[in-house]
């Protein structure tokens, strides 16, 4: 059963600078700038059937290229940081396409995603995150921002089913209009 999920794929150019911030943080494993993303719709693991379903109903999104731009840096986990993300800023191209995502995704039967869309790319999974070093970082690169960048395309990824995380494989990329 593959373990699919629909993302963005970040620019090499966004990358480098995402990647030059992988640094400071005790026990984190830093993801790599040839697996970053924005996730639109995390689908999980998935049978043969509903694999092959999102592959050709994901071609019927149609939606025309538009701009991003990542700010500011967060994590996720309270008290207990568990993971390092960047931000991306307020966009309803964005909005759009995650909800046509979300909308296909339940026509193909799929229960409905649980979570709020928080729209960023991880840049480090903590396994015992430190609250004050997360503080430190967090502080130092708060200022952090992208020049926007044109997004053409999505693209189904899949993950290893083992533990989750990359390397990513591109399993099909659907071009913007």
């Amino acid at each position: 059963m593959p373990r699919l999920f629909t993302g963005i794929k970040i620019p090499a150019s966004v990358a480098e600078h995402l990647r030059l911030m992988q640094y400071g943080l005790s026990g984190a494993k830093w993801i790599e700038a040839e697996d970053f993303h924005i996730t639109l719709r995390f689908f999980g693991d998935v049978d043969g059937v509903m694999a092959d379903e999102i592959i050709y109903g994901y071609e019927s999104i149609q939606v025309a290229p538009f701009s991003l731009r990542l700010s500011g840096i967060g994590h996720f986990g309270k008290d207990k940081p568990r993971m390092i993300w960047a931000g991306v800023e307020d966009s309803e191209d964005l909005q759009h396409l995650h909800m046509a995502h979300e909308n296909l995704a339940q026509k193909l039967g799929l229960k409905p995603e649980g979570r709020k869309f928080i729209p960023h790319v991880t840049l480090a999974r903590l396994r015992h995150g430190n609250m004050e070093e997360v503080s430190n970082y967090l502080h130092d690169h708060g200022l952090f921002e992208t020049q926007p960048f044109e997004v053409t395309e999505f693209v189904l990824f899949s993950a290893r089913s083992s533990r989750g995380g990359g390397p990513y494989q591109t399993e099909a990329i659907y071009p913007f209009d």
